[in-house]
């Protein structure tokens, strides 16, 4: 009788391609479930509400905007240079200093009349982390201005300035940078 010395390793080699595959897909949910999802708040509400919303929300914007500016008021902006080969201009943020900072807004119309009486809110946030919102639901009308009372910044980093105004069915956004130096 002859005796088969042949060694097959095909079944070694199925268990290290099972041992790898099942020890990489361990790894990948591992990693995903470590790292922290946040969600954005684009036109100060939850990314599912604005996205359910988001025709009508386009629709009262784009007739808001017909009619009425929003600018913001009385703030030094920085400018930026880091960024000299992008083909998107990008507006320079607004600088904040350490400590208290407020922030004042107008909404006129077209033709330059001051309105007084919008449902006016502001948000002030991070462009990837809900943790530190500053939600002021009301900003009250004050010497011809929305203004906002004062808001504490300690954290250095960047920012987002959220505003918004209703008037009747049209509702207003505006988003600014915001950058805090360390």
């Amino acid at each position: 009788m002859e005796k088969n010395n042949k060694k097959t390793y095909w079944p070694h080699m199925i268990l290290g391609f099972l041992f790898i595959g099942l020890t990489l897909g361990y790894w990948t949910i591992k990693t995903a479930t470590s790292l922290p999802v946040q969600e954005v708040n684009q036109y100060m509400m939850k990314y599912q509400q604005a996205d359910i919303h988001i025709n009508d929300i386009l629709e009262k914007k784009l007739a808001f905007d017909k009619e009425y500016i929003i600018e913001i008021k009385d703030v030094e902006t920085m400018v930026m240079t880091d960024n000299i080969y992008s083909h998107r201009p990008q507006p320079n943020p607004v600088k904040l200093v350490h400590g208290k900072n407020h922030f004042s807004y107008v909404v006129h119309t077209k033709e330059g009349k001051v309105v007084n009486d919008a449902n006016v809110s502001f948000l002030l946030t991070r462009p990837h982390s809900r943790n530190d919102d500053l939600m002021i639901e009301t900003v009250p009308f004050k010497d011809g201005r929305y203004t906002t009372p004062e808001i504490e910044i300690v954290n250095a980093g960047r920012y987002t300035l959220q505003f918004r105004a209703i008037m009747g069915d049209k509702i207003g956004y505006s988003q600014i940078a915001a950058y805090l130096k360390p």
